[in-house]
Formats: C-alpha cells, sequence, structure tokens
C-alpha cells in the first residue's frame, strides 16, 4: 500500500520516524509512535494534501526551485507555506497524536 504513497515518490524507505523525531525533539517526553505505516496515516489525516506532499519534499531535502515549481509558489508562498506547515506540525493535537498508542493486547495483561 505505502510503496506508491506520496512520500514514497521523494523518499527511498519509510523514515518518517525518523524525521519526526527530529522536529518533536524538544518534547523528550513525548513517546512517538513507532509504526511507520500509522505515521504515514496520521500525517495524511492531520495535512492537507498539499501540506503531506510539501513534507515529504522538504524532508527528501528536494530543491526549493523544484517545490516551487510543483506548487506554483514565489519563494516568499514557499517559505510562508513551510511555515505554517512546521507550526502546524508543532500544534497540540497534532503532535499529540504522533504519540504511542498503547495496543490492545498490552491493555489486557
Amino acid at each position: 500500500m505505502l510503496e506508491n504513497s506520496v512520500w514514497r515518490q521523494y523518499h527511498e524507505k519509510m523514515d518518517i520516524y525518523e524525521i519526526l523525531e527530529k522536529i518533536y525533539a524538544p518534547w523528550e517526553d513525548m513517546d512517538l509512535e513507532e509504526d511507520e505505516r500509522i505515521l504515514h496515516d496520521t500525517l495524511k489525516a492531520k495535512l492537507t494534501k498539499k501540506e503531506f506532499r510539501l513534507f515529504a519534499m522538504e524532508s527528501a531535502g528536494i530543491e526549493a526551485e523544484q517545490m516551487k515549481a510543483r506548487f506554483g509558489f514565489s519563494d516568499e508562498e514557499l517559505l510562508q507555506a513551510k511555515e505554517k506547515l512546521y507550526k502546524k506540525l508543532k500544534q497540540d493535537k497534532v503532535r499529540l497524536a504522533f504519540r504511542k498508542r498503547k495496543r490492545v493486547e498490552e491493555e489486557a495483561t
């Protein structure tokens, strides 16, 4: 399923955990979900399609010129879109969605 995702268009492997771990490093007490599929689905749910693609491109190190061409942005619009994206990722309602969930099996014991 994830082989054809937007993320895989720009990344050779599913490295969402490592990238989010860098973003959320200031929140040391946060236990980040490790399942890449859950992280991918959460990103898709919390970000717009354009924001998700921008995040995938930005984290893959795609050049600004390619991103501007892809989205039809000027320099300033691209900068504003990135600021908005990272601001959104740091909001509590988005950040907390990436916390590790307790598994049903763990709760049963």
